[in-house]
This record gives structure tokens, sequence and C-alpha cells, in this order.
């Protein structure tokens, strides 16, 4: 499943019913504590998505949220979510802050999966990026969180890669100035090129690059374990690597891109290793299930209570 199909998916989860910054230290609310439901707690912050859970809590947003805190889920994400209501953002805001769940990424800027954006240097296209984030500044304090996904967009590839990466550079810059004053947090993330041929940033090292060189605490790499893993491997040690430029992670297992044991990655250590390194910020769980229905839901309870490192 890509990002296209989870944007669709909540967004037909909400017509149905009608950071956080991780690795720079913020806390998880609620983190280790019992909710009011039947589900202990998971002592990491792991983040479901809309439609997640819907065959058991039906297709409104706010009452999957409910359920995730009953089974135990401290965190959330929901890609779509710049594409709601005001109204609708804030219920969602409303029922979190009920259920002591604290919001994780959302996508903050339209991504144009088929051109160059932020690689060709374009004024119009930095400009247009920079707008959108001044938008997900408003967005980001209505949700109450801290951290949104960005994406540089594909290759510009009549241009060298050393140009692209200084076009790329330039534009974070801009856009986190604007994200500085209110803390937000941009999480820039690589993806792989089996499912995402063609895009621009692709590796751990890469991104660990350029955050340097913008150099703000309001630019950041998104680590999603499920895309490095299919682009590099090694993740423990890539991870420790560029510890200090994470600000966010995903989660999905490889291949299949399923719930943590539906395939190769040893999610228990990896958990282990993040927490140790003393993350606390939601870990976004950007996959689908293995399962459909009630039983799928299940089965992906079940996964993170055997991965969570406890």
């Amino acid at each position: 499943m890509d990002r296209r199909e989870f944007v669709a998916a909540a967004a037909g989860a909400m017509a149905a019913g009608g950071a956080v910054r991780g690795a720079a230290g913020a806390k998880a609310p609620g983190a280790g504590q019992q909710p009011g439901g039947s589900g202990k707690r998971f002592t990491m912050a792991f983040g479901p998505h809309p439609g997640m859970f819907a065959a058991h809590a039906g297709g409104s947003i706010v009452d999957q949220v409910l359920f995730a805190a009953d089974q135990g889920f401290s965190g959330w994400e929901d890609n779509g979510l710049k594409g709601l209501s005001k109204e609708e953002q804030e219920k969602i805001a409303q029922a979190q802050g009920r259920a002591g769940m604290q919001m994780g990424i959302f996508v903050a800027h339209s991504i144009d999966w088929g051109s160059p954006s932020l690689t060709s240097g374009k004024k119009e296209a930095v400009e247009k990026f920079v707008a959108e984030m001044k938008e997900s500044v408003e967005v980001a304090k209505r949700m109450n969180t801290k951290v949104c996904t960005v994406v540089p967009g594909v290759e510009a590839r009549n241009l060298p890669v050393g140009v692209q990466t200084a076009n790329v550079v330039e534009a974070l810059k801009r856009a986190a100035a604007v994200c500085e004053p209110s803390g937000l947090v941009m999480v820039c993330e690589p993806l792989n090129w089996r499912d995402h041929a063609g895009l621009f940033l692709r590796y751990s090292d890469q991104a660990y690059a350029i955050m340097k060189a913008v150099g703000s605490p309001s630019c950041k790499i998104l680590f999603d374990i499920y895309h490095q893993q299919a682009t590099e491997g090694n993740l423990i040690e890539n991870i420790r690597r560029c510890w200090d430029e994470i600000g966010y992670f995903q989660i999905g297992d490889n291949p299949g891109r399923r719930e943590p044991g539906t395939g190769e990655i040893n999610y228990k250590n990896v958990f282990r290793a993040i927490r140790d390194k003393g993350y606390t910020g939601v870990l976004g769980m950007e996959h689908g299930n293995s399962k459909p229905g009630k039983e799928g839901e299940q089965a992906v309870i079940a996964a993170y209570r055997e991965a969570d490192p406890g």
C-alpha cells in the first residue's frame, strides 16, 4: 500500500463516518499508563491510521481513535488529515486529548509523484511548497502535533545530482524558517525505488547529509523502517548512525508492507534499539493488515503485543 492509497483510505473512512520530535526527545502523553479500556498500554507510542480498525470501530475516525486507545495504542497518524475540514480535525484532536493519545504525522504538502518538484529548483515549485507549509503550521497547531511529512519529489534528470541536492536543501531551508517559530518539524522521508521508482530521496545517509546542510531543528528525517529495509537494510546500524537527525519512525514489514511478523524484519530488536536510544515519539503504523476484517485487526494488535520490547 503506497502513500496515495493511505490518503484515499483516510478520505473514505471520513466519508463513511460523516511528535512530537521523537529522537529530539519529546515525550508521549500517557506512555506506559493504562487507558480507560481493555488493552494494556503499549510501552512505545505505536500509531495506527484511519481505516486500520474500521471493522471493529466503524467508519468514524473519532471512533477508530477511541477504539485504538482502548486497545492500548497511545499514538495516531493520518497522511490525509490536511484534506479534512477544520471541524473534523478539531473533533479528532478532542478525541485524542480525551484518550491521552499523541498525534504523529500528516502529509504537509501536495506531492507531485510524476515530475520534478523541489529537485528542479523552479521558483513556482518552491513558492508552492512554502505556502503549503504555512498552511500546515496551522493544521499542526489545531491537532497538537509537532511533526509533518515532506517528500522532495522525483529526480530532475536533466540536472546533476549535486545541483538537485542543493535545490532541495534551499527549499527545505525556506520551509524550515516558516516552521521554526511554532516548533513544527518537517520529517523528510526517503522512499524505496521498488514502490516509488524515480524519487530523489532514497537512502538514510543521503537524507542525513541533507539534514546537516539544512541545519534546522525543524527539518529532520522520517526513517520508514519498511522503505529502508527494502532500499538498504542494516537497519539498526543506520538508525544509530543517523540518530541525531531522525525525527520520526514508520513501520511495515518487508516484503508485503504488513504488520510486524509477516516479513523478514526482527521488529522486537529494532524497537528495542529505538527505545534504548531514548525515542518517545509516535511510531507510525504505515502498513496494511495481512488479513481482512476483525480477524485481521486482531492480528495487528497481537503482532504489536509480540513485538513490543516491554
